[in-house]
Formats: C-alpha cells, structure tokens, sequence
C-alpha cells in the first residue's frame, strides 16, 4: 500500500494497532483521539485515507462525514465502530462512508479494505439528510456484531433506496417485519406511509386498488405472505402488474420456503419471481451465538429503563444461555431475560434461575445442514460437537456420559409416553424395557406425570 492514513479512535491499543499494520504495509500514519485534530488534518490536506471511530471524547465521527466531504471530496472514510446496530451501519451508508467495520474488526479484513479505498476514489454523490427513524422500544433490537449481521446490515444498506421488492426470510422471532420496517425508515420513502397488508385487503374488487391509495408512493409489507390464499396471491400479482410511476414499494416476509412451497404448487410462480428482487435470510439465533450477550445485555438494560430492578447475568449462567438452542429466536430470548429479571431474588440471575426458566421451555432445534434425510446419529453428533465447542478447548466437566443419557432418555420417554396416552405398559412395550423400570425411570428423572401420564 502506498499513501498516508489518518486514524482517528478514542483507544490508545486500536491507535498503535492500526499504526504499526499500516506502516509495516508501507503507509504513513497520522494517528489522534481527537476529532478535533482530525478536522483540522483534513482541512489541511493531508491524508489520503480515513480510518475512524464513531464515538470520540469530542464528537461523533458520523456527523464529521458529510464535513470532510465537503472540505475533501473523494476522501474515503472508513468507520469502525462498536456501535454493533443496524442504524450505525445504515447511517455510515447514508453519510457516504467508503465502508463500515464493527469493533472487534479482524484487522487482515481492515488491510484489504484501506488497500481497496487507497486505490480508488470515491464517487462523489449527493447527501440526503440525516434523518433518524423513529424507534420502538419494545421491538426487537437490530443489533448483532457476528459476522452474518453485519453482512445482513450492509446489505440493506445497500438495497434500501433501490427500486426493487425485497423478499425477507427467516425463522418466526428473528426480527423480519423490523427489517422491512427499517428498509422504509432509512429510504427516501421515509416521509411516506408504511402499510402492512392483511388478507382482507387484497378482498373485493377494489381492495388491491384501495391499498395502493393507502400507500401513496410508501411501502407496503405483506407479512408472512405464504399464508395468503391463493385467490390473493392472483390478486397481488394483478396488482403488481398495474403499478404505475408512483408505485409503492413491495416487501414481504416468510418463515416457510417459499421456493419449496412453489415447487409443491403452494405458492404462485409468477408472485414468487415478483417479489423476490432482492432477498434477505436474516440468521436465527442459533447462527450468530455470539450476540446473545449483546442481547441479553440489551434486555436487562430495558427491563431496568421500565423501572425493574437492575440484573446483571453470572458467567457461567450466560454459558448456559449461550448453549440453549432457542428455537423461538430473538423474541424467546427477550421473554426468557424479562422474566428471569422479574423471578430473581438477587441482582445476579445465577445458573440454576436460568436452568429452571428454560427446564420449562422447549428445545426443538431445526436441522441445520441436514434437512429431512439427516439420520439422528448425525444430528445427535452435530449437538455433541457443539457441546464440546461452547467449552472453548477445555473438557467439559466429569460425568458427561450420565449427563448426555439423561439428556436422550428424558425427552423419549415423555414423547413415549405422549403417544400412548399416558398408558405405562403400552409406553414400556414401545419401548421394549420392562414395566418397573419404566417406573423406576419416570421417578429417576423426575419426570411430571400430567392427566395423560398416570401410574398404573
């Protein structure tokens, strides 16, 4: 690399970091804690490249952006942040950085990307102004630092002002419906209304009509479209085809496969290739396990904001967290942590509070990789490897083979005995053990014998 770089970040490690890299790299570097003398370095002319924080001791780096545009247009910028939201990477889009980085960067990735803005120029565009949307504290939080969020982030970034429909998938409790509605409140359409369609709407011969009239150039969501009828499926392809130059802009949301759905003849074709103009997999929980802290984080700070106590999570608690699948996503999570912070006597939740509240809760996991034809050793396997991994390299603590047999013999029991209406002679044929030690089990493991269970 061949240029000179001005770094600006708050952190004296990050400083010296960046600098040592770039020089090895062959650049120079200018490096401070002060946007202030930043400013003052890009008035003056010198640098060729930015690298900067968000939050500063004297400002914040995103508002200096359209600044140093003006003073030095084609000076790429390149902010990182810890800021970990879909709104700092969708205002670092809209402020015209050269790109955006999320605290821990992987500084091998950064080198490639200050190469890259080294040797090109930026080009130059209008600013829209700044707007910020109007937030819901009780939606779920956009926030992630994995890399499948923030790959997720700038991709919106990217498609939020394009004239296309967005299809949006992903598990129930991921936040979908908060994507689409961030997509409409970062774009130019944000002074417009955000319509959510309902069956009803697409009901009549003047419902589609009337719902483009609600609209008035804005958007419209049709969430979880895959339970439409087919009738309304027609109707929005109708619907679709008639747009005229002031046409809304159509989002949807699915949880299903929409293009399994259409292969089995569940799902029109025609509205399938309509609405898929860009699409976005937004990642269950169990994809990006290293935001759960953030996020559990991002609870206890709003249960405490709406007057609860102040709760902070043991370590070896939030391992147990981190461990659990969450096959409700996000939105179990914001449950789980609501009520942990109402049912724990003690400012910090131990691992036996958490152990009871999810002891009640369910842990399907879908198949990740697999799909239906995924024996059960393999997927037995994939959750043992998992087990392993969570320990960070160090082995899991003695007795992990009562532990695991527990952890099978449980649940099969209880769904034996489900399927046989509680009848304990019939579950123990199923299962081909004898009668007492089926008794002896359900007592071992403490297994609840509910109206369909009874001794006999």
């Amino acid at each position: 690399m061949d240029g000179t770089v001005l770094v600006a970040d708050d952190d004296r490690t990050i400083r010296t970091v960046l600098t040592q890299a770039l020089t090895r790299a062959g650049c120079k570097v200018h490096a401070t804690s002060s946007l202030t003398t930043l400013m003052r370095w890009v008035s003056e002319g010198k640098g060729d490249l930015v690298i900067s924080d968000v939050i500063m001791p004297d400002g914040n780096g995103l508002e200096m952006l359209p600044k140093i545009g003006q003073e030095r247009p084609g000076l790429p910028v390149i902010v990182i942040s810890a800021q970990n939201t879909i709104m700092t990477a969708i205002q670092a889009a809209e402020a015209e950085a050269y790109d955006y980085l999320p605290k821990p960067f992987d500084l091998p990735d950064l080198m490639k990307r200050a190469a890259r803005a080294l040797e090109t120029k930026r080009r130059v565009r209008s600013r829209p102004e700044s707007v910020e949307p109007p937030r819901d504290e009780d939606d779920l939080p956009l926030v992630g630092r994995t890399p499948q969020m923030q790959a997720l982030y700038r991709l919106v970034a990217r498609v939020m002002n394009a004239d296309l429909p967005v299809l949006i998938t992903g598990e129930s409790g991921t936040g979908k419906s908060l994507i689409a509605r961030a997509i409409h409140d970062f774009s130019d359409r944000r002074s417009l209304p955000f319509v959510i369609a309902t069956a009803g709407d697409m009901e009549g011969v003047d419902g589609p009509s009337a719902l483009v009239a609600r609209a008035r150039g804005g958007s419209i969501l049709f969430d979880e479209v895959a339970d439409l009828t087919e009738d309304a499926q027609a109707r929005i392809v109708r619907m679709l085809d008639a747009f005229g130059d002031t046409a809304p802009r159509v989002m949807a949301t699915s949880q299903t496969d929409l293009m399994g759905r259409m292969e089995a003849g569940q799902f029109r074709q025609d509205l399938f290739y309509r609405l898929g103009g860009v699409s976005l997999a937004v990642p269950s929980l169990r994809e990006r396990v290293d935001d759960i802290p953030l996020l559990a984080e991002h609870f206890l700070a709003r249960a405490e904001r709406d007057g609860a106590a102040r709760r902070t999570i043991a370590a070896d608690a939030m391992d147990l967290i981190r461990a659990y699948s969450w096959p409700g996503n996000v939105r179990q999570l914001e449950h789980t942590i609501r009520r942990l912070v109402v049912t724990s006597p003690e400012e910090v939740i131990t691992r036996a509070e958490v152990e009871a509240v999810l002891g009640n809760q369910p842990e399907i996991e879908p198949l990740v990789g697999g799909g239906e034809g995924e024996k059960l050793s393999a997927s037995v396997a994939r959750h043992l490897r998992r087990y392993f991994d969570l320990h960070g390299g160090v082995l899991p603590p003695p007795g992990l083979y009562t532990r695991i047999l527990r952890e099978v013999e449980m649940p099969l029991i209880e769904i034996a005995l489900d399927a046989t209406g509680g009848n304990q002679a019939k579950c123990a044929d199923l299962l081909g053990i004898n009668r007492n030690t089926l008794r002896k089990k359900i007592t071992d493991l403490d297994i609840r014998v509910t109206r369909r269970r009874k001794l006999m």
